[in-house]
């Protein structure tokens, strides 16, 4: 299996903390060795990452890890191949324009090979993953559907009916962002934290790491982070339930009450 990571932040925020845990995952805590990924939102545009080396040596993620790169939204993987051969093309998040927007997906799990008998319409995959396969068909069936991108419950409501039809083949574990929303969609393992005032530190379970977000942040951030498994060890994450779906709007989930200014 691989793991995942996203974030959804109310202000531009690094990751580096949290990419910090993943990247051991990758090769050194955990075996997700096949290949890693990252993509950062800056507005509408997409820096992204890749590379299919093991995350934890790997000198591009050591960059990722340094760089306080900031955003709004974020979408890691690392990968522990099992469909596709280890290769660049087959790494991590994939992205694709609909409706004159990138959209990025990362998928942790395996689905049965019947998902390459579903027809595909306006997207093809690059690689030979069954995780670019159904980006590919759920963007596509999104595209066929909508001219254009309706109401967010809608929308919301419609991607979580595609990801239930994706779970029926196997373990689909997905993120999926617009550049402003982050949906997460869970089948067995995703959890999520959002931190917001008072805060406090935070350590990592992967690593040797320890940040006090009390000196890091301002009293109206609100950041919440996403994970296949919890990153730090001395916070109380949220585990989502089998075909359950968040939907987060700049560190919050959808409906909730939004930080009032100080």
């Amino acid at each position: 299996m691989c793991e995942l990571l996203g974030m959804s932040a109310n202000v531009p925020t690094d990751i580096c903390f949290s990419f910090a845990g993943l990247m051991q995952r990758g090769g050194q805590t955990g075996p997700h060795r096949d290949g890693w990924g990252i993509a950062f939102y800056e507005g509408k545009g997409v820096r992204s990452f890749h590379d299919p080396e093991p995350s934890s040596c790997s000198r591009i993620a050591q960059l990722v890890r340094e760089h306080p790169i900031k955003s709004h939204v974020v979408i890691s993987h690392i990968r522990q191949a099992n469909v596709g051969k280890i290769s660049l093309e087959n790494t991590h998040p994939f992205s694709r324009e609909l409706w004159g927007q990138h959209w990025t997906f990362a998928h942790n799990g395996q689905l049965d090979k019947k998902v390459f008998d579903w027809p595909l319409g306006f997207y093809r995959p690059v690689g030979t993953t069954d995780s670019e396969y159904a980006m590919c068909w759920l963007l596509g069936k999104l595209r066929d559907r909508y001219d254009s991108p309706p109401a967010i419950e809608e929308l919301s409501a419609t991607i979580q009916q595609l990801c239930d039809q994706l779970r029926e083949l196997g373990v689909y574990n997905m993120l999926l962002t617009d550049s402003h929303h982050l949906f997460a969609y869970c089948t067995t393992k995703l959890t999520w934290i959002t931190r917001r005032a008072p805060f406090g530190e935070a350590s990592l379970k992967d690593d040797d790491l320890v940040v006090d977000f009390c000196k890091e942040t301002q009293p109206n951030d609100v950041v919440t982070v996403i994970a296949t498994e919890p990153l730090t060890d001395n916070e109380t994450w949220h585990r989502m339930e089998t075909g359950e779906m968040q939907v987060f709007v700049e560190g919050l989930p959808l409906n909730s009450t939004p930080i009032s200014s100080v």
